[in-house]
């Protein structure tokens, strides 16, 4: 085991690659900054403070300082190498979402759509390092909290051994965190590299609804929190909860709550009522 110094530029952070060949052993050691490491294609394995795990495509690991690791390559191996200091991330790294890690390295196995998502802020990064202007040093930042965010979410997901529920979970978090967007079931079932009919049936069987029904009452729950707790306009409230038409929301809450969003928002029934963000 030896201690191996990795030289930080300016902004604390960089992003490079690195290829193994088959068969490489690369020893134990440890760096006295962060590591995200991502398996763009190859396999092989990784021990992090002794413990053995899967190192293949779609894996991606935290490292954090002082954490004993190596890597065996069992056929070609290609890795995406994110360094950083904790100072790299301002407030947001002192005070905030790199204390959720506890401090300990942690392995991930991505499904399909948070991959995809991954390879987009790793791609966006990359790009940021070409320096196409001054504004790169700001963007790179952001983009490694936006992983960074993504890896802790993954992190206080509850652990299942079912695979069907486990994507039904992370279906329900995407919406729960994407419900303003414009989500159809295409987009959804597409996202999650399954069929729209295998989605519905494996999240309906978990919470007795469809990912669609689900992603309605997310929506009208969080219209409900802004009319009692705010004065926005009832077509801003339309806007800032994924509607693009007013017709449309009226009608969806309509029918789930059995009175439009002018009577709720005036009923003194509902006027003490403590509305959940989630059922």
């Amino acid at each position: 085991m030896y201690y191996k110094k990795l030289e930080l530029p300016e902004t604390e952070v960089y992003l490079y690659e690195s290829i193994h060949s088959k068969g490489e052993h690369v020893s134990e050691h440890y760096h006295n900054v962060y590591q995200i490491l991502y398996a763009l294609d190859g396999e092989g394995t990784i021990i992090l403070d002794g413990r053995e795990y899967v190192f293949s495509k779609d894996c991606i690991v935290l490292i954090v300082p002082n954490s004993v690791h190596s890597i065996q390559a069992h056929t070609k191996l290609a890795v995406l190498v994110f360094a950083f200091s904790r100072m790299a991330l301002g407030l947001f790294g002192e005070q905030g979402i790199l204390n959720i890690f506890n401090n300990k390295s942690k392995h991930y196995e991505l499904d399909p759509f948070t991959a995809s998502e991954v390879r987009q802020l790793l791609r966006k990064m990359l790009f940021e390092q070409t320096d196409y202007d001054y504004l790169c040093q700001f963007a790179t930042p952001v983009y490694l909290l936006e992983t960074l965010l993504i890896l802790a979410r993954l992190h206080t997901v509850t652990r299942c051994n079912d695979a069907n529920e486990m994507r039904s979970l992370r279906i329900r978090e995407y919406i729960n965190t994407h419900y303003f967007e414009n989500i159809t079931a295409q987009h959804l079932a597409s996202r999650f590299g399954i069929s729209t009919r295998y989605m519905n049936d494996i999240f309906k069987a978990k919470f007795n609804e469809t990912p669609l029904q689900y992603l309605q009452k997310v929506r009208i729950n969080r219209a409900k929190e802004l009319l009692l707790e705010t004065d926005k306009d009832i077509i801003s409230i339309c806007f800032e909860v994924g509607y693009e038409s007013l017709s449309t929301f009226y009608r969806t809450f309509r029918n789930l709550t059995g009175i439009s969003p002018n009577k709720f928002r005036t009923s003194q029934v509902y006027s003490n009522h403590k509305v959940s963000f989630h059922n």
